[in-house]
């Protein structure tokens, strides 16, 4: 038992040196420091180590704690949103007669307030001999951030006297709160109360009324509120481009990079990683290039989220090259530059570079985690080095101490499926821990397509339709699986099933930027400005692939029709045509890059190394799954895909 200004102590029971200690070197000079009674500087060491139970518990022994003290602990309990600590040091300050006084308490309601316990900050408030505005506005604050309003607009009409910020506390907290809970009718009561009264409100206000309405889904309104605002500082902007970018407005969120570019307003480092991920997430280099040379210009930090995001911008847009580049300027890249750069080499069909980049991220002491792993299992499975995917399978758990997760198993069956491997593939699910996903059947289906196994086929099928049965990848991977085997009825039995279920196929896709514009089609496409000229040029390549020995692959077209038919089908894919215009409207030797949102069809595939060598054009097709790089009739691929 303890006594403490005359009050005994039962909320903290004495602890022995040596079994309250780790026992290690630094625990060792906490000891030493107990017993010279150096508390403050033996609790300093505690908290700055994360043992704040020990820090707190180290109050027994201190009889009259100083204000700092206190100060300090509270300060390390809000950090960790330690409530039981909190509780701890609070009692602490009851049984040694303390007098916490206004600061003190302040930071008590504020304290409770963020680890959610308002009923305590209320205590704390309601026992206050005085209180000052800080008092008021923080308690409103909490209330008002936990969405309990009623609770925040009594406080509010009970205060002697108000500031700004007490209105700001109240209607920022109410936003935020509408926000969390996506309620736009309770954010647009109060932005039209804030129009009615006539009150004037800070910025903080008014970007937390942008906040809500872009949270809600109303991003008009957002923008409106955005351009109202006079004084927009960099946190401002960089939200409502983030708004932009989320809902997948990207030429809006660019528009407004540029504006902020004539502003006068110096991005940050959040700003530039913003734009340059919605970039990478749209396969838009040029833009990336710019905020690129822009950054370049001012000098950005090397170590900052906007270098790492240039690094997974030029990766996820194919230009390796540029990604190492930037990679390369890094003093200590981190995890994601490391993995995003791997798996760019992953996509891109660059195996050996893929690797050797793991290898140096273990040799630099980096430690990679699970989705490092992915980059470079598939590395493993674009090249079909299986058994060295599997050795990399392997270490991640008995190496890396890692769990395995389902995108490893994914993974892992994508690799055996590629190479016909079926019989481990299926040894591999039968023994997984965890219930296979939808990315692993759909890898399993995409290995029977490449070696035509129709019976593990239609079980991946079966299973596919349980899992996403709206998804028409499925239907369409099936038949065409169906179509290469002859089996025209199952074929039938397949475009009936996805009719009855309303099922229709996603119709491909293929663009190219050619001066900034981008240029879209679809396939069978005449609506494009310059189709007769398309049409045109694409004859006459024909003609001359043929000669070269160019045989169209028609054995996927899913139509039981005459031969001639089905190479017409095959001329009009939207990536043809995109190919084409591209060759007609850029300077000779230019390289051509298309993407599509499907996946390229094996005929599109051998076309396209045909037309390279034919055109002399290094010709880049991003597909759904990778890049294929076509050069003087060679893809980086290799033709394992």
């Amino acid at each position: 038992m303890k006594f403490l200004n005359g009050k005994v102590s039962k909320s903290f029971p004495p602890l022995s040196n040596k079994s309250f200690f780790k026992s290690n070197t630094k625990g060792g000079l906490i000891t030493r420091l107990c017993k010279d009674r150096k508390f403050k500087e033996a609790i300093d060491i505690l908290c700055n180590q994360n043992r704040l139970p020990e820090a707190v518990q180290l109050l027994t022994h201190i009889a009259t704690p100083s204000p700092s003290l206190y100060s300090t602990l509270l300060h390390h309990c809000l950090q960790h949103r330690a409530l039981d600590q909190a509780n701890l040091v609070h009692s602490h300050t009851k049984l040694s007669g303390f007098n916490t006084g206004l600061f003190i308490s302040n930071r008590f309601i504020n304290l409770y307030a963020k680890c959610g316990s308002l009923v305590d900050a209320q205590k704390v408030f309601d026992e206050m001999p005085d209180r000052d505005l800080c008092s008021w506005n923080t308690l409103i604050s909490g209330y008002a951030k936990l969405g309990k309003l009623g609770d925040a607009r009594k406080l509010f009409d009970e205060m002697p006297q108000r500031d700004n910020f007490s209105w700001t506390a109240m209607i920022s907290g109410v936003l935020a709160a509408s926000a969390a809970v996506q309620s736009l009718r309770m954010g647009k009561e109060i932005h039209g109360y804030i129009m009615r009264t006539g009150l004037d409100s800070d910025e903080v206000v008014w970007s937390a009324l942008s906040d809500m309405y872009g949270k809600c889904g109303s991003i008009e309104e957002a923008r409106r509120v955005f351009d109202k605002m006079v004084n927009r500082d960099v946190v401002t902007w960089t939200a409502m481009m983030g708004r932009y970018f989320e809902d997948g407005k990207r030429e809006e969120g660019l528009a407004l990079f540029s504006e902020l570019m004539r502003s006068g307003v110096r991005p940050n480092e959040f700003t530039f990683a913003g734009v340059l991920n919605a970039c990478a997430d749209h396969a838009t280099e040029n833009p990336g290039k710019q905020v690129h040379g822009y950054m370049t210009r001012i000098g950005f930090d090397p170590f900052s989220y906007a270098a790492s995001a240039l690094v997974h911008m030029y990766s996820k847009c194919g230009n390796t090259a540029n990604a190492y580049m930037v990679f390369r300027g890094m003093p200590s890249p981190d995890l994601v530059s490391w993995t995003s750069l791997i798996v760019g080499y992953a996509q891109n069909g660059q195996a050996d570079e893929a690797l050797q980049l793991f290898e140096s991220l273990l040799k630099s002491g980096t430690r990679p985690d699970h989705v490092t792993f992915v980059g470079v299992l598939s590395a493993c499975t674009h090249a079909g080095l299986v058994d060295r995917g599997l050795e990399y399978f392997q270490s991640i758990k008995e190496k890396h101490g890692l769990k395995h997760t389902a995108d490893h198993y994914a993974c892992v069956v994508d690799l055996l499926a590629r190479a016909g491997r079926f019989k481990e593939a299926e040894n591999i699910i039968s023994e997984m821990p965890m219930k296979p996903s939808k990315f692993l059947w759909a890898s399993l289906i995409g290995g029977c397509r490449i070696h035509g196994n129709v019976k593990l086929a239609k079980r991946a099928a079966e299973v596919l339709f349980v899992i996403e049965p709206e998804n028409p990848a499925t239907y369409v991977t099936l038949a065409n699986i169906f179509a290469t085997a002859g089996m025209w009825s199952e074929v039938t039995n397949v475009r009936k099933k996805m009719d009855e279920s309303g099922i229709t196929k996603k119709p491909g896709q293929s663009w190219i930027e050619i001066k900034r514009e981008i240029h879209v089609f679809l396939v069978g496409d005449q609506s494009h400005p310059r189709y007769n000229e398309i049409d045109h040029f694409f004859s006459e390549l024909s003609k001359r692939m043929k000669e070269e020995g160019y045989v169209p692959d028609t054995k996927f077209v899913l139509h039981d029709v005459e031969e001639e038919q089905k190479e017409q089908n095959l001329s009009y894919h939207s990536e043809k045509l995109a190919v084409a215009f591209g060759i007609i409207s850029t300077p000779s030797g230019t390289p051509i890059k298309v993407f599509k949102n499907l996946r390229t069809c094996v005929d599109c595939h051998n076309a396209f190394k045909f037309i390279s060598k034919i055109s002399n054009r290094k010709i880049i097709v991003r597909d759904s799954n990778r890049f294929h790089c076509f050069e003087d009739g060679k893809c980086s691929c290799l033709d394992y895909w």
